[in-house]
């Protein structure tokens, strides 16, 4: 069995404004982009992205990598559904999966292998999370076992208040600033680039 890898990118992300947050360039690549590149580059196999808000241009701009598209016509109730239509759809052929956010482009494949190898390396437990400067952030490795209590996530977040209840999730301490910078803004991606 593999540890898959989840790429979120159905969200309208509104408080970026007009313009498609995840299609915004960075560095010469959309935001999207940066994250699927980095789950490509890592261990985690296969890789899938669930899409909903501009979900045509999504794809497009994903269109030449080996990534798994996945259409989620609820995802504008929340992130919620996409993280359970997405975890529902690799939990039968993976042991984990590692979910990624498409606006978080400092996310680095070793920081994802560096997961990856945490939770092997502590006995495989139901999840594992990273952690700088005291504060848990993303991606999150989820196990497969989670499949139930994810199956149940309502709302408009992903699985933060379930393993916030949970015993037994690995805190995996890392350096830098990727696991807890997101993009939500213009400004914040002006500040980035």
């Amino acid at each position: 069995m593999s540890v898959a890898a989840l790429v979120l990118a159905a969200g309208r992300g509104s408080r970026f404004g007009e313009a498609p947050k995840l299609l915004a360039e960075l560095d010469g690549r959309p935001l999207v982009r940066h994250v699927a590149d980095a789950a490509l580059a890592s261990r985690a196999s296969p890789v899938l992205a669930v899409t909903g808000h501009r979900a045509d241009a999504i794809g497009a701009a994903l269109d030449d990598l080996p990534v798994r598209l996945l259409h989620n016509p609820a995802y504008s109730d929340g992130l919620s559904t996409s993280l359970r239509a997405g975890f529902a759809a690799l939990a039968a052929e993976a042991e984990a999966v590692v979910v990624l956010l498409a606006d978080m482009p400092r996310v680095t494949p070793a920081l994802i292998d560096g997961l990856i190898e945490a939770w092997e390396g502590a006995g495989r437990p139901v999840a594992a999370v990273p952690v700088a400067d005291g504060r848990r952030g993303n991606p999150v490795l989820l196990s497969a076992t989670l499949a139930p209590a994810i199956a149940r996530l309502t709302g408009d977040h992903g699985a933060g208040p379930l393993l916030r209840g949970l015993e037994g999730v690995l805190e995996v301490p890392v350096a830098g600033e990727g696991v807890l910078l997101d993009i939500d803004t213009p400004d914040a991606l002006r500040a980035l680039g």
